[in-house]
């Protein structure tokens, strides 16, 4: 069975996490499908000027609010959307505590919500339960390699137990439920200096700076362009499948080749400087898709190197 975004039901939606990267990206999508968006956060990683676009704009409203905290919203939904979560190692780092309740508490608090609104309910989880894999790539099934109480340990348990969760939310009280496992993801409106490989090696590059290169760089990591997550994310809601869902790139590269490919494409004069790895960093990320191609008809549509160029065109607006 093939489905589409344009399948999804017009309504009432609300989004958590929607100023932030994929939020943002994913109430722009709900918007242009002629639903009303109701846009949350907290604003400690996103911004409300990724969804400037959509300010002013009938069938959009802007929340700050913190989803750990009780949560009472006017009239009916249609549906959930959970994307609320620091997700750079800089954040989680930076905010631990406020990451675990993120999963925890606002797990409850939008599971509560959608019981009380009686909606489906679309939760996003990660490919970071995985931990540091010995399963390549990495299938659904798979229990994963997590330090608990490693330095990623915050963001991974937070995950964790939010899918944990939200299976006993769907057992006891028959919700609705959707989970998604995203795998690494660009595109722009990623933060210029979050920690990640892509706005790490792209705003260095730019800048003419070394590219700093955990390791020997031979990790790896496939990268999925938002605009096909932000589809993918919609089917897994419109279908009936609840377990976890990969969503993500199959097509693999090591990080050091990703840097040779960012300076080829900047035309950068950047020289590539090893640093030691960090703590659990995991060395192997692969998505095994077979479900979302079986359940979802989905499959990434965007090359790297075309995702790449739109990536670098944003990256260029926050040099200095």
């Amino acid at each position: 069975m093939s489905l589409t975004s344009e399948k999804l039901p017009k309504g009432r939606y609300l989004i958590t996490g929607a100023a932030g990267f994929v939020g943002s990206h994913m109430a722009e999508r709900l918007h242009r499908l002629g639903s009303e968006v109701i846009a949350l956060d907290n604003l400690i990683s996103g911004t409300w000027k990724n969804v400037e676009a959509l300010k002013g704009k009938p069938g959009f409203s802007s929340l700050e609010k913190d989803i750990a905290q009780p949560l009472k919203i006017d009239g009916p939904l249609t549906g959930i959307f959970h994307l609320a979560c620091p997700a750079s190692p800089i954040d989680y780092a930076k905010f631990p505590i406020e990451t675990l309740k993120t999963g925890s508490l606002g797990s409850h608090t939008v599971l509560d919500l959608a019981r009380e609104k009686k909606c489906p309910i679309l939760l996003t989880s990660t490919s970071e339960v995985y931990g540091d894999p010995l399963e390549h790539p990495q299938k659904e099934e798979y229990w994963g390699n997590v330090n608990p109480i490693g330095p990623r340990s915050c963001y991974d348990e937070a995950k964790r137990y939010m899918e944990a969760v939200t299976m006993a939310y769907k057992q006891k009280h028959g919700i609705a439920t959707k989970l998604v496992r995203i795998f690494n993801t660009y595109g722009p409106r990623m933060r210029a200096h979050d920690g990640r490989v892509v706005p790490n090696f792209c705003m260095q590059a730019l800048q003419n700076q070394d590219i700093t290169v955990y390791g020997d760089g031979q990790q790896t990591r496939s990268f999925c362009y938002v605009d096909d997550l932000v589809e993918g994310i919609i089917r897994i809601y419109l279908c009936e499948y609840g377990l976890p869902i990969n969503l993500g790139n199959p097509d693999e590269f090591t990080v050091l080749d990703f840097a040779k490919m960012v300076i080829e494409r900047t035309e950068s004069h950047s020289k590539i400087k090893y640093v030691d790895l960090p703590q659990d960093d995991p060395k192997l990320r692969r998505p095994d898709i077979t479900k979302a191609r079986e359940l979802l008809g989905w499959s990434p549509k965007t090359k790297l190197s075309d995702g790449l160029n739109n990536v670098l065109e944003y990256f260029r607006t926050c040099l200095p």
